[in-house]
C-alpha cells in the first residue's frame, strides 16, 4: 500500500512493503523525479539495505559458529513494515525482529526509515536499534534511483582522487581498483561506465554531488564510507547509494565480526543515518 506525504511544493509516495520511495513529485509542473520501475528493465525503485549490503558468498554468513543465509542486500526490502506515523509531510515506517528474522539474523531489533519534506527536499532517515542483550553485527544503506538519462552529470561538491571497486558476475567484490576520477568534480553517465555493473567509491572528501540535466537534484550522503552508484547500461535511471556496509570479496570469514565494513552496536545503542535529495 502507497502512504502519501506532501508540502507545498512536493508530493511523496512511499510503499510499506519493504518501506521503499515510490514517488517524488513536484506540484508547480508534476516533474516526478524517481523511476517508476520497469521489469523489463530493473523492476525496483529505492531499495532499502539492511541487515547486509550487497552480496555475500554463497548467501551465507556465521555468527557465533553458526551458519546462516541472508540474501543480497538483506531482508528488510522484501519485509512489510508497520506504518508508525504519516501526517502532513512526514511518515515514518518501521520493521522489527520476529521469529522468521531471527532464522536469519540472529539479532533483535527496531529500524526505522521515516521520509519528510521540507520545501523542495526530500529527507530519508534510516535508524537501526538494538534490542538484543549483547552487541549487533549489521550494514544499513540506501538505493533511490532517480530519472536521468545518458549524457546527463554526475558532479560531486569538490574534486575527487578516487578509484572505484567493482563486482564480479556473483557480485562478490574484485581485490583490484580502478582509477576512477583524478582531481576531477564530474563524469559524464554513459552507457559503458555501468557495463561491469556499479561504481563503489571511498574516501570520498565530498559530502555531496548533482545530478545534472533537463533537471538537477542535489543528493547529500554525508560520511557514509561507501558511496555506490548503478544503473542497468543505458536506463533512464541513475541510483545513488550511501553505504555502511560493502559486498563480501572472495575470501570467506569465520564470523560476522569480521565483515569488512561491519556495524556495531551495544545493547540499546541506536545507529542513526540520513540522505537528502533536494530538487533544484
Amino acid at each position: 500500500m502507497y502512504y502519501k506525504i506532501e508540502n507545498e511544493f512536493m508530493t511523496c509516495e512511499i510503499d510499506d512493503m519493504g518501506a521503499q520511495l515510490h514517488s517524488l513529485k513536484s506540484k508547480e509542473n508534476g516533474t516526478e523525479y524517481i523511476w517508476q520501475g520497469n521489469p523489463d528493465i530493473w523492476y525496483g525503485q529505492a531499495p532499502v539495505l539492511f541487515p547486509v549490503i550487497g552480496q555475500l558468498i554463497n548467501d551465507k554468513y556465521f555468527y557465533n559458529g553458526t551458519e546462516y543465509t541472508m540474501p543480497k542486500h538483506g531482508l528488510a526490502r522484501k519485509l512489510l513494515f508497520k506504518v508508525k506515523e504519516c501526517k502532513g509531510a512526514k511518515a515514518v515506517f518501521s520493521l522489527e525482529s520476529d521469529e522468521n528474522t531471527l532464522k536469519a539474523y540472529p539479532f533483535e531489533f527496531e529500524y526505522l526509515v521515516a521520509f519528510e519534506l521540507k520545501e523542495k527536499a526530500l529527507i530519508n532517515t534510516m535508524t537501526v536499534i538494538n534490542k538484543s542483550k549483547g552487541e549487533m553485527y549489521f550494514s544499513v544503506g540506501a538505493h533511490p534511483a532517480f530519472n536521468c538519462k545518458v549524457g546527463d552529470i554526475i558532479e560531486f561538491e569538490q574534486p575527487e582522487i578516487l578509484a572505484t571497486e567493482r563486482i564480479d558476475k556473483e557480485n562478490l567484490i574484485i581485490p583490484e581498483k580502478f582509477p576512477f576520477m583524478e582531481n576531477e568534480k564530474s563524469f559524464v553517465i554513459t552507457k559503458e561506465i555501468f557495463e561491469p555493473d556499479a561504481l563503489i567509491l571511498s574516501d570520498i572528501k565530498s559530502e555531496k554531488l548533482r545530478i545534472k540535466g533537463e533537471n538537477e537534484i542535489e543528493f547529500t550522503f554525508g560520511k557514509c564510507p561507501f558511496l555506490g552508484i548503478w544503473a542497468k547500461p543505458g536506463a533512464p535511471y541513475v541510483c545513488i547509494e550511501p553505504w555502511y556496509g560493502v559486498n563480501d570479496g572472495r575470501e570467506v570469514k569465520k564470523d560476522i565480526s569480521e565483515k569488512r565494513g561491519i556495524e556495531r552496536l551495544g545493547e540499546g545503542e541506536t545507529f542513526e543515518f540520513s540522505w537528502t535529495a533536494e530538487i533544484i
